[in-house]
């Protein structure tokens, strides 16, 4: 017999046993075969182990290690986040802004409202903010995975963040005390300062914290003051038009103020108005009624503390820093240097009625100096940001890159001729026409018809397009009159748009503090400048340069190679130049707040010679020697009219002076155009001579 594979106490029921005498025994499968024990077992039989111990262990574990990663986690928010800070009222940052060296030039506190109470507010107020911030508030516990999930999927298909998932609570927790940092350890603490917050407040309490202290742009914060400063009435008082438009301001405060941005904040407004219909909050009739708020803004006692470039950065500033709690300091581009050597050139123009603008920038939109009037104290108003003026003859800028980009040089042949288009027919200086000149001469002498003439070949949209990627995002008509500059422009988006120029790059943001914030990979794929090719560019600076050179623009002159164009516009309205030299970009205007007439006045004139005066301080260089020879100028007239034409036979470092008959007055005009009269002086005598040296002599830009 065949040796048993199965040792005895390896055996299996249903195993046929094969057992030393030689019988075989019963199957072992059968019941009856193995006695049963006490427990319904057989003897000798080892029970199976259940199943769901092995399992059980695991959930034990499990929540042990959740232990502790819960104590950790509560360990780490009470150092970089103490929990209990979260239970109190933010307070609105005191911001002070320093100049590139560090030196203080502006400080900002903020305007606070007084804590309101949710549910005190008429509902359409909290339901406002509801509908178009958390329209889930009251059903979720401080994270909506929905709004979150649909938040994802929108900034995905837009390629950039165009939608925020957050909520009401995750936004209240982040205006507490979180820093801006945009990473993944701030968003986790985030969540879990909202699911404490939910934890240890009321809905209520929440939504009343929340509207006591959000943003509501110009340095306003909290639902009180916002309502106060915008509409002169208290939070219970506000329209359901109101409330929609302050509730839409909360996405992009500093972009959409009503002060600045009236047109946005309306439009955002009826969306808001909408949101609130889809959610049930109105009625379709009570959305109908919601007309466009009307401003009351309320009159502020006090003067803004700061200047024109504070104002204007400030909003930035608030942005960049993020919700930063108590004083902070944020560092901007202001050259302390060039702004003073800006307000000298301003001050030394010995401007009357008329007021003035300049901005000076780098060519990578570095803002390092700014004048938005003759006085800051007398009138806040910015006319370097704020202002839209036609720019005149200095939009031809737009019109001969978009000839170049079409394949033309500027040795390219355009004639200079009158010409029709529709029923315009734009007119030269004193109706001398040349016949065909290069690109460069017509650019030179600023002709009129040349530039009607190069936009309709390359056509108007062409000419728009090259407006556009340089930066200029104001409305522009679709009509030919634009070659002579009659869509509106301000100054700072003008002087940006030459510094594409000179940077070779474009389009360039003007900007008053370092954005230092990382951008992320769908920014850096689809943002940043386009690389404006070399030859188009070096072709354009051949233009610049020819207009500064022998052409309208010699009066703002530099010892160093200088670009730039003057601009004009019907009745002198508006003066301009705008040019770049040494790394340093410069735009000046000049022209009356009330866009009235100035007899006179041109682009080659007052705003060449501030600009010259001030680059010359900026970049320590000075006229060029000996002077170019003189050509006719011309400039552009957007309705056809003689507006800048002017012979300029003076050079620019000459002055015409002679006595007027025997009425004891002596008069003058300096190189810039400007007239002076003054007392003949008595005969000389060789002692005041010798008292009088030659470097004490004012020269005609520093007079006056």
């Amino acid at each position: 017999m065949r040796d048993d594979p199965y040792p005895p106490y390896s055996r299996r029921p249903g195993d046929m046993l094969a057992l030393d005498d030689g019988f075989d025994t019963p199957d072992a499968a059968d019941p009856d075969f193995w006695p049963l024990g006490d427990d319904g077992i057989p003897i000798g039989e080892v029970p199976d182990r259940p199943r769901g111990f092995r399992w059980g262990r695991w959930i034990m574990h499990g929540l042990g290690v959740g232990i502790i990663l819960l104590v950790l986690i509560i360990a780490w928010l009470a150092i970089t986040a103490p929990l209990s800070k979260s239970l109190e009222s933010p307070t609105p940052p005191s911001v002070t802004l320093l100049a590139e060296d560090g030196t203080p030039i502006a400080r900002r506190g903020a305007i606070i409202g007084e804590a309101v109470d949710a549910g005190k507010l008429p509902p359409h107020v909290s339901e406002a903010f509801l509908a178009i911030e958390d329209r889930r508030f009251y059903s979720h516990w401080g994270i909506d995975p929905k709004g979150i999930a649909r938040a994802a999927i929108h900034n995905f298909m837009a390629g950039s963040v165009v939608e925020g998932g957050s909520t009401i609570t995750q936004q209240l927790a982040k205006n507490a005390f979180l820093d801006s940092d945009r990473n993944a350890g701030r968003k986790l603490r985030e969540a879990l300062i909202s699911f404490w917050l939910e934890a240890w407040l009321t809905k209520n309490e929440i939504l009343s914290r929340y509207l006591s202290n959000i943003y509501f742009g110009d340095n306003v914060y909290g639902l009180d003051a916002a309502a106060h400063h915008y509409f002169s009435r208290d939070p219970k008082d506000l329209t359901i038009a109101q409330a929609a438009m302050l509730a839409g301001l909360v996405k992009a405060p500093s972009r959409l103020a009503p002060t600045g941005n009236l047109k946005g904040a309306r439009a955002r407004q009826k969306l808001v108005v909408g949101a609130m219909e889809d959610a049930g909050f109105i009625t379709h009739a009570e959305a109908l009624a919601a007309k466009p708020a009307v401003l009351h803004v309320e009159k502020v006692r006090e003067l803004p503390n700061g200047t024109y470039f504070a104002d204007w950065v400030l909003p930035a500033a608030r942005d960049s820093a993020g919700e930063v709690r108590d004083e902070m300091t944020v560092k901007t581009t202001l050259d302390m240097r060039l702004q003073k050597a800006a307000e000298r050139a301003v001050r030394r123009a010995g401007l009357r009625r008329a007021q003035v603008a300049l901005v000076a920038m780098k060519p990578d939109g570095s803002v390092v100096a700014m004048v938005g009037g003759k006085s800051y104290a007398d009138s806040p108003f910015n006319r370097a940001t704020q202002a839209r003026r036609q720019p005149g003859s200095t939009f031809k800028l737009f019109v001969y890159l978009a000839a170049l980009r079409y394949g033309m040089t500027p040795d390219t042949l355009v004639a200079d001729e009158p010409i029709t288009i529709a029923d315009w027919s734009p007119k030269n200086d004193n109706g001398k026409y040349r016949g065909d000149i290069p690109l460069r001469t017509a650019f030179a002498i600023s002709s009129n018809v040349a530039a009607a003439r190069l936009t309709q070949e390359v056509g108007v949209r062409n000419v728009i397009r090259a407006a556009r990627d340089l930066g200029i995002s104001t409305p522009i008509p679709n009509e030919a009159t634009i070659a002579l500059g009659t869509a509106n422009v301000s100054v700072l988006e003008l002087t940006s748009a030459f510094a594409a120029i000179a940077a070779g790059a474009y389009p360039v943001e003007a900007h008053g503090i370092a954005d230092t914030r990382a951008k992320g990979w769908i920014e850096r794929l689809t943002g940043g400048q386009s690389a404006l090719p070399e030859k188009t560019r070096r072709q354009m600076l051949t233009l610049l340069q020819a207009s500064v050179d022998r052409g309208t623009s010699r009066n703002a002159q530099l010892a160093v190679d200088t670009f730039g164009k003057t601009g004009t516009t019907q009745d002198n309205r508006d003066a301009w130049f705008v040019g770049f030299a040494n790394g340093l970009v410069t735009g000046v205007w000049v022209g009356n707040d009330d866009n009235s007439p100035n007899p006179g006045l041109h682009g080659g004139g007052v705003p060449a010679g501030i600009w010259r005066d001030f680059m010359g301080d900026a970049l320590g260089v000075g006229r060029p020697a000996p002077p170019p020879e003189p050509v006719l100028a011309e400039e552009d007239d957007p309705v056809g009219n003689l507006i800048d034409a002017t012979i300029d036979l003076v050079p620019p470092s000459a002055q015409i002076q002679g006595q007027i008959g025997d009425v004891g007055l002596n008069l003058s005009i300096g190189g810039d155009g400007r007239l002076e009269l003054a007392p003949v002086e008595p005969p000389a005598s060789p002692a005041r001579d010798r008292a009088r040296r030659p470097e004490e002599a004012p020269a005609p830009e520093d007079r006056p």
